[in-house]
């Protein structure tokens, strides 16, 4: 199975307006913002919307928010004014669809996924939510949901058919992401550990490697 025309690129846990615009210049698609105090790539919202705003109108800027309750959406929303929300926890479909009022958003589905039965089940969100994310299933020990650079089974992606979009993300990096690729169809590929050069730090030329690997 491969993808379709140009693969595009998502490059999330920018923290830096150098990392921002390297995303840009190396032609990244999307960017994501992580507001998860838990996490090391985790900026304010004060921060995310000054990132934002260099971005606007360049690339799809994407906030991370895991778990939000209104009062966040409301707080973000205004703040960051991003193009979509990404819910990356446990949010359940009833929680997806008030996310996705309440901010007049699109939203993004981060779904965990270890076996094709995690796969199986997401179908659900698909007909909720606008975009669906595969990314690997945490470890028990880890405190964070996602942005741990664990792939997971490609193959788990097999015959899964939506007429949505989705990205493909855990632990892709310059090196893996062209057979990633080439394996799952994934028309959409998201990043943030696999560009960095130590946890929480993008690298500006692993950026560059990695958009280049993925739309060649």
């Amino acid at each position: 199975m491969r993808a379709l025309g140009v693969v595009k690129v998502k490059i999330c846990g920018l923290k830096t307006q150098e990392a921002v615009e390297a995303a840009i210049l190396y032609g990244a698609d999307f960017i994501g913002l992580v507001h998860f105090p838990k996490s090391l790539r985790h900026v304010s919202l004060v921060e995310a919307g000054k990132l934002a705003d260099l971005a606007r109108g360049h690339v799809k800027i994407v906030l991370l928010l895991v778990n939000p309750d209104h009062a966040l959406i409301d707080e973000a929303t205004r703040r960051v004014s991003p193009d979509y929300i990404q819910l990356h926890g446990g949010e359940s479909l009833e929680d997806v669809c008030s996310i996705r009022t309440r901010g007049n958003l699109p939203v993004i589905k981060a779904i965990a996924v270890e076996t094709a039965d995690d796969v199986a089940g997401a179908a659900s969100y698909g007909k909720v939510a606008d975009m669906l994310l595969f990314d690997a299933k945490p470890s028990r020990d880890t405190l964070l949901p996602g942005g741990n650079g664990i792939p997971f089974d490609w193959s788990a992606l097999k015959g899964f058919n939506s007429d949505k979009e989705y990205m493909l993300s855990g632990g892709l990096d310059p090196q893996t992401v062209a057979q990633a690729i080439r394996e799952t169809g994934a028309t959409i590929v998201d990043v943030s550990s696999g560009v960095e050069s130590a946890p929480g730090i993008k690298d500006l030329e692993k950026i560059k490697t990695f958009i280049a690997q993925a739309k060649k």
